[in-house]
């Protein structure tokens, strides 16, 4: 019967020591987990298209063929390349879940100043193009 009593005071100090501390580590580290809970509740996008390092090589390969346009190159070979950089971007901001606005502008100052909104989204979401 000592060993029982014993072993019931020892679980109730154990108890009476360690639910205070336990209770002030979780209020100290209520903010962080309450972002970890919000992260593990939001859809994860759906790998609908290409994987992302697909689309990023992409990215970088048309974003060069647009930058290294020669003085002369037709108007119709600049606009398919340009459709093209806006359907990859398209596919990236829908990769990382990242809203745009590509599909409502017209061709124009409007639309260029979103691709770089986009870019610059893209990027901060870790993906590079230079």
């Amino acid at each position: 019967m000592a060993g029982v009593a014993v072993a019931a005071n020892l679980l109730l100090y154990l108890a009476l020591t360690m639910v205070p501390a336990a209770a002030c580590w979780l209020l100290l580290q209520g903010p962080q987990i309450a972002d970890w809970l919000r992260q593990a509740r939001r859809p994860r996008p759906s790998a609908s298209g290409p994987p992302i390092q697909v689309v990023a090589r992409n990215l970088r390969r048309v974003h060069r063929t647009l930058v290294d346009f020669e003085p002369g190159t037709p108007a119709l070979r600049r606009l398919a390349a340009r459709q093209a950089y806006d359907d990859l971007l398209r596919q990236a901001c829908r990769a990382l879940a990242i809203p745009h606005r590509l599909d409502d502008l017209p061709e124009g100052m409007d639309k260029e100043i979103e691709r770089l909104r986009v870019e610059e989204s893209l990027r901060q979401a870790g993906l590079h193009i230079p």
